[in-house]
């Protein structure tokens, strides 16, 4: 079933269809990224490791409808909690339309082009590897998680 251009701009996010609402990610797969929150002063380390079910590749989960079985901690990000997701970057779609702000001139959406957040470098494509290929997570602390990229 096709949804509507533009149903974003009309539309609360709680008023969304479940196509609707998954049609909002950008496919940055920021989210995948492995963070750890320090204890004492809650600051969010980011490590340049991901989710052993991202397609690298094409920057999706490989196995989407079968995540929270094989990723427990996995997060299903909704309506009510994305706004308290602190890990989550500023850019990230959700977070965007959670605050009165527009979708980017280069969202799948707006584009019509389910390739143009990869075309305008805004994933994490080339940047990550998998958690398959790493030993010791803390080793790949790239440094501070800033959410406004």
């Amino acid at each position: 079933m096709a949804h509507e251009y533009g149903f974003w701009i009309t539309k609360e996010l709680n008023e969304m269809s479940s196509q609707e609402w998954e049609s909002l990610c950008d496919g940055c797969a920021k989210c995948c990224i492995f963070k750890f929150e320090e204890d004492e002063t809650g600051h969010i380390l980011q490590t340049d490791v991901v989710c052993k079910l991202l397609d690298l590749e094409n920057c999706c989960c490989s196995k989407y409808d079968q995540r929270k079985v094989l990723v427990h901690d996995c997060i299903t990000i909704t309506p009510d909690n994305i706004l308290d997701l602190k890990w989550m970057p500023e850019s990230c779609s959700y977070r965007l339309l959670a605050s009165g702000k527009e979708l980017p001139s280069w969202h799948p959406l707006v584009t019509e082009n389910s390739k143009s957040a990869q075309l305008a470098g805004k994933t994490v494509q080339g940047r990550v590897i998998s958690e398959l290929d790493v030993d010791d997570l803390e080793d790949r602390i790239i440094g501070w998680f800033d959410p406004n990229n």
